[in-house]
C-alpha cells in the first residue's frame, strides 16, 4: 500500500539545520528599574533576541566593552553613570563606537531626544514605549547599521 505525503524522515531532512541558523541578535537593556528591565526582557526574548541587563551606565559600559552586543537600549536618567554619559563613553571608544544605542526616557521633555542624539544615540523613544514601536525602531537601527557596515 502506498504512502500519502512525505515520510517523517524525509520531512526531518527538509527542516533547517540549527547549526546554520544565524545567532540571535544580542541586546543589552540598561535601566535602573528592575521592573522595566524585566518587561523589556520578556518582550525581547519572546521576539527571539538574546538579552543581557545592566542597572546603570557604568555597568553598561563594562558589559558593552566585554561582549559587544548588537544593540543597547539605554535609559537616559540613572544613578552612578547616566545614559547620556554612558553613551558618550561608548561612542568615544574605538572598540565600542559601532555598537548602536537606542535611548529611552520618560523624562527630559522635548529636549531628551536631542540630548540623546548629541551623545551619539542612533535613535530615541519616549517611555512608556509601545512594544511594537520599540521593535520597529530596533529594526530601523539594525537596518541603518547594516547599510553602514556594507
Amino acid at each position: 500500500m502506498g504512502t500519502v505525503g512525505p515520510r517523517p524522515a524525509r520531512m526531518h531532512q527538509q527542516t533547517t539545520d540549527r547549526r546554520r541558523l544565524p545567532r540571535p541578535q544580542r541586546v543589552l537593556i540598561v535601566d535602573d528599574s528592575e521592573d522595566i528591565r524585566e518587561m523589556w526582557r520578556l518582550w525581547l526574548t519572546f521576539w527571539g533576541f538574546a538579552v543581557a541587563e545592566a542597572g546603570n551606565g557604568a555597568e553598561a559600559v563594562r558589559m558593552v566593552r566585554a561582549s559587544l552586543p548588537d544593540l543597547v537600549l539605554m535609559d537616559l536618567w540613572m544613578p552612578v553613570l547616566d545614559g547620556l554619559r554612558a553613551t558618550e563613553q561608548l561612542k568615544s571608544d574605538d572598540a565600542t563606537s559601532a555598537v548602536p544605542v537606542l535611548a529611552l526616557s520618560a523624562q527630559g521633555g522635548p529636549y531628551a531626544e536631542s540630548w540623546a542624539k548629541a551623545a551619539g544615540a542612533e535613535g530615541f523613544l519616549h517611555k512608556p514605549a509601545d512594544p511594537d514601536e520599540l521593535l520597529e525602531r530596533m529594526r530601523e537601527v539594525f537596518a541603518r547599521c547594516a547599510e553602514r557596515d556594507s
